[in-house]
């Protein structure tokens, strides 16, 4: 028996609309029998729901954070919105984590500003499981952090190597910074600065990583500023759908091709799953006390039910009390 874990959903985040959210957390319940969700929204979405789930009560609120919204303003303004009243139920216990597919930003911002950062963190980043040719990648920061310091990707580093080792399984996990060059000497200033930094407080460091060998699985974690990691996973999903949408088109260009299709399509759809965020459900908000998982704002059943999973899995993990362990032995 698992241990027993209470995860706040945001029965409104997403851009595909609460129906979806509630299939996944329906999903999500199936899957793990020791799960407990709290849905937050309004109370005639989240209240039937909740009714027809043995491990699922509500939370009615009354405001929704949109996408468009500017995100710290939101999160001050609408204090009775899902995403800030389900961070507020973790910082006061009701709940072990928060899931949300809404506005990454106003999700960040609650997390950081209700749940709280761990003691030692400077700034919380957001992690994201990239599926490397050879083993996964947690690429650390993309989005949270546009504008960093040196002193930000060390612990960006340090967090994400703790993660690896919690929830990837990875004992001793391979670090890289995401440069120009695999030459130490390669990148800007900034670029420069954080290997010498990376090299000095992360023993785990392994050099410069190339954009081009992000997919080759030579790291486990790669590190740099949200403002470049946010663009970097954008360009990989984008490319992912579009070689996809090619490969649709060249099957059915023919009576041959399309034969060969539906030999293939078993594989095909082993690897559509492989590289799909839906797989992975979310990106973790390392650094903030509880676990907070982001779902992309796209999320389908499959994505947030996984979204959830993985979301009891850094709580059963106690992903946030190492991180703590790690910053603190860092700070002495």
């Amino acid at each position: 028996m698992a241990e027993p874990v209470t995860i706040v959903v945001d029965a409104m985040g997403g851009d595909n609309g609460p129906e979806v959210v509630l299939r996944g957390t329906h999903a999500a319940l199936e899957a793990d029998p020791d799960l407990h969700v709290i849905v937050c929204g309004p109370a005639d979405v989240t209240g039937p729901f909740a009714a027809a789930h043995e491990r699922c009560r509500a939370q009615a609120t009354t405001e929704v954070i949109e996408m468009g919204e500017h995100p710290a303003g939101a999160v001050r303004k609408k204090k009775d919105s899902s995403i800030v009243v389900g961070c507020r139920l973790v910082k006061e216990g009701a709940a072990d984590g928060f899931f949300s597919a809404g506005s990454t930003g106003a999700c960040l911002a609650a997390a950081t500003l209700v749940m709280g950062r761990v003691r030692g963190v400077k700034r919380p980043a957001l992690g994201q499981v990239i599926p490397s040719y050879a083993n996964p990648t947690l690429l650390v920061d993309v989005g949270a952090n546009a504008d960093c310091k040196p002193e930000y990707l060390v612990q960006f580093a340090q967090m994400g190597a703790a993660y690896a080792r919690a929830i990837m399984g990875v004992e001793s996990p391979r670090v890289g910074l995401l440069n120009i060059g695999a030459e130490e000497t390669k990148g800007s200033e900034f670029a420069q600065a954080t290997f010498e930094a990376l090299r000095r407080d992360v023993p785990e460091f392994a050099g410069n990583c190339e954009g081009g060998n992000l997919l080759a699985g030579d790291f486990d974690v790669v590190v740099c500023d949200g403002f470049t990691g946010n663009v970097c996973l954008k360009t990989l999903e984008g490319t992912a759908k579009t070689l996809f949408s090619y490969l649709k088109d060249a099957f059915l260009s023919s009576t041959k091709s399309k034969l060969g299709a539906v030999l293939l399509k078993g594989d095909l759809s082993a690897l559509k799953a492989k590289v799909s965020p839906d797989t992975y459900g979310g990106a973790p908000l390392l650094g903030v006390k509880g676990a907070c998982i982001v779902g992309h704002g796209s999320s389908n059943e499959l994505a947030v039910k996984n979204g959830i999973l993985a979301s009891a899995t850094t709580v059963r993990s106690h992903v946030s009390e190492v991180i703590a362990g790690v910053v603190a032995g860092d700070a002495r």
